[in-house]
């Protein structure tokens, strides 16, 4: 009996943390949804209310909406750049608030990476030994004069899950593998260790 009610209990223990798993996301932006709401709409609705004796139901997210966006644009302007600069020197010498700064600026820079296309495409190179192989970006090419100028790659290896740390090779483009990712899918890889990204190599 216990030898049949084991694979059972196995079934049905995968799916469910296959459903756990899928029910993340949703559950995680409904989350930040409902802080948006509760800690911003509210207050800022009540505030409004309160001064013009007017209801209006999501001003405040589209007040935060616009807030970012704002801050987008001024951020890509010289004195904006410059801007946020100064406030960077300014938080490197608070010492706590230093460290949250700079786990924060380090996942922005990476999630901008894309953006920037600093990244050619996606490459596997064989990597420490033959055989095992590990995910690089392409981020530009050289001439090697004394090889009847061949092309040589520029290739990014990323260290996870931060990949603004790695190191760069030169490589040969017969000794990397496209593994028909685009630059995103292989980005998830990396940052997620291998637990997010494409189930196959073409």
């Amino acid at each position: 009996m216990a030898k049949r009610i084991r694979p059972l209990l196995n079934h049905f223990k995968k799916y469910i943390f296959r459903g756990l798993l899928a029910i993340i996301p949703p559950v995680l932006s409904i989350f930040v949804i409902h802080l948006l709401y509760v800690g911003i709409d509210r207050r800022v609705t009540g505030v409004i209310e309160r001064f013009l004796n007017v209801s209006m139901p999501g001003l405040g997210i589209i007040l935060v909406v616009l807030i970012l966006y704002l801050l987008g644009l001024i951020a890509s302007k010289h004195t904006g750049r410059k801007l946020f600069s100064l406030l960077e020197y300014l938080v490197r010498k608070i010492p706590i608030i230093n460290t949250t700064y700079q786990v924060g600026k380090q996942l922005s820079t990476t999630l901008s990476l894309p953006e920037r296309q600093v990244f050619k495409r996606a490459v596997l190179v064989e990597y420490l030994k033959p055989g095992m192989w590990t995910v690089g970006f392409v981020t530009g090419t050289v001439v090697d004069r004394s090889q009847n100028n061949e092309t040589i790659l520029k290739v990014y290896i990323p260290t996870p899950p931060i990949p603004t740390s790695g190191t760069m090779v030169l490589v040969r483009q017969s000794q990397t593998r496209d593994p028909g990712w685009t630059i995103e899918e292989a980005m998830k890889v990396v940052i997620s260790g291998g637990i997010i990204g494409p189930d196959y190599i073409a």
